[in-house]
């Protein structure tokens, strides 16, 4: 009973962290298009985000196995996350911008790896952990279908920083046990070295889905005609999805941790394979749904093969940081070719970048025989 009563805090504060990430993350090139006409600018603020989080999440990661606790770099991230995306709400010039989106990725990558890693600790049977981390999922769900919802893009950032102000309360309640203390010199290094390929093919197929993330709320709007609610329900496909998938890793669908991220790699080529040649925003959806699916499979599959064999806030923090990564190249890219050619060509990046993460995944040696798949 007391361990479903402190899943059920981690599921409530998960939900109301993801879901502040998710109301301005996803909106971000149209509210970027607020301050700036050049889509390679809005490829770059997108990107700003992102390489904050990258060293953030790797350190405070690290930092977070070093002292043997979790609970302090969570609150910091809820506290740091409510002021910082609250502050977007006067971010009216390319600059603030900037600056907001920077430290918001700061705050952000403080909580991530120990979040994880706390709500992996918190279940004896460790599958049950995929229960309470499809909550991320869920989350993304509600702060895209709040967004979605709002008159004014600029109330996205009330909303957010309400939803992280809410999420910390949570944490109140949340015990602080404290883990065994990794303080190994160069553990990161040796993380990184033995789990090259998942992360090599982690940051290839993210760098292809941040390619097409930042031009595609607007060709949704521009090419397509969609309204902004509408933008919305194409994008709760995927996380709804997302949220069934890794429920049902906790009882239904037990397959190794490794053969699920490589799935999640792979099939992901079929997604932008699709949305190269939808011509109605609708036609999107099951593509979406698709999507949603592969995150799903990789990021069970990937974390908790991870948390399998590495320290865990290190390994989660260099998976987040990973994608991180992705997030500020992949605009970056994808802004130059849609400004160069167009938004299809973005999606043919996509395809190619994605498929050569597929090859590399397949060179991740397979679990100990000693895990029991989830």
């Amino acid at each position: 009973m007391q361990n479903i009563q402190l899943n059920n805090l981690v599921r409530s504060a998960t939900f109301f962290q993801h879901a502040g990430i998710s109301m301005v993350f996803v909106f971000m090139p149209l509210i970027a298009k607020g301050v700036t006409s050049s889509i390679f600018e809005i490829g770059l603020i997108i990107a700003s985000f992102s390489f904050a989080q990258i060293l953030s999440e790797i350190y405070f990661g690290r930092h977070s196995d070093k002292k043997g606790t979790r609970l302090k770099f969570i609150r910091i991230g809820f506290i740091g996350c409510a002021i910082t995306f609250g502050l977007h709400y006067f971010a009216d010039d390319i600059t603030l911008l900037f600056l907001v989106r920077i430290a918001a990725g700061v705050a952000s990558g403080i909580m991530i790896p120990a979040m994880i890693a706390y709500t992996y600790e918190a279940n004896i049977e460790k599958r049950r952990a995929a229960t309470v981390i499809s909550f991320h999922a869920l989350g993304w769900l509600a702060g895209i279908a709040a967004a979605g919802l709002a008159s004014d893009l600029k109330l996205l950032f009330m909303m957010s920083a309400a939803s992280f102000t809410i999420g910390l309360i949570f944490t109140f309640k949340m015990p602080n046990p404290v883990q065994e203390k990794e303080i190994e010199p160069g553990t990161t290094k040796k993380v990184i070295s033995k789990n090259k390929f998942l992360f090599t093919s982690l940051l290839l197929r993210h760098v292809g889905a941040a390619a097409v993330w930042t031009i595609f709320p607007i060709m949704l709007m521009e090419k397509l005609g969609a309204e902004l609610y509408q933008v919305s329900i194409v994008y709760v496909a995927n996380t709804l999805t997302a949220f069934i998938l890794m429920n049902l890793m906790a009882s239904k669908i037990k397959i190794s941790n490794v053969t699920k991220f490589k799935m999640g790699i792979g099939c992901t080529t079929f997604v932008f394979v699709g949305l190269s040649i939808i011509t109605e925003w609708w036609m999107a959806m099951p593509f979406m749904a698709l999507v949603g699916g592969t995150w799903a499979f990789l990021f069970i599959g990937g974390n908790f093969h991870l948390m399998d064999n590495n320290p865990r806030s290190t390994s989660t923090g260099i998976f987040s940081s990973t994608i991180s990564i992705a997030t500020v190249i992949g605009p970056v890219i994808g802004g130059s070719i849609a400004f160069v050619f167009d938004y299809i060509a973005v999606m043919y990046f996509a395809i190619a970048v994605i498929i050569v993460g597929f090859v590399v995944s397949l060179k991740i040696k397979a679990e100990k025989i000693n895990e029991v798949p989830i």
